[in-house]
């Protein structure tokens, strides 16, 4: 990576060309789409804003009571340097992050993958989700991530009422 100059240069390049900015509206709107499927789809659950990030990750959360009264949150993460679609089990502030992540770690659930730390991690449990997504036909892009969200919501829920 060069100067904070030259990557300006680099990205004045790429706006010119104008597909920068057609491929961020694009997945913009498509996130957005999908906040208001899962809010739509379902109403007792709740469904945040959308965090747009810095081209680092753009996600909203879709917590469930259950997970909701612990103060933890589902997110629903788009990664742009790894181009897929995650879903996280977080917490509200970094004591109940600490907190879960303790958790899961001490009863070695390796169902899905905890980070080795929470230093500088938003997650406490991650999943991917969509590894390589097909942006052609987002009606299927949308029910894998739904399928899959609901199923790692199941499994958190299942984890935590043993």
């Amino acid at each position: 990576m060069g100067s904070f100059n030259e990557c300006m240069q680099e990205y004045r390049k790429l706006l010119e060309k104008g597909c920068i900015q057609e491929a961020y509206g694009g997945l913009m709107r498509y996130i957005m789409d999908l906040r208001v499927y899962f809010k739509n789809k379902y109403p007792q659950y709740f469904v945040s804003g959308i965090y747009q990030g810095y081209m680092d990750m753009t996600y909203f959360s879709f917590s469930p009571e259950s997970l909701k009264s612990r103060k933890l949150k589902i997110a629903i993460v788009f990664v742009h340097e790894t181009f897929r679609f995650e879903v996280w089990l977080a917490g509200y502030n970094k004591n109940v992050q600490n907190k879960y992540w303790k958790l899961f770690k001490e009863m070695d659930w390796n169902k899905y993958h905890i980070p080795p730390t929470t230093k500088g991690v938003d997650s406490i449990i991650e999943h991917i989700l969509v590894e390589n997504p097909d942006f052609s036909d987002l009606d299927s892009l949308t029910k894998q991530i739904e399928t899959g969200t609901l199923e790692f919501i199941n499994d958190v829920e299942n984890f935590l009422v043993q």
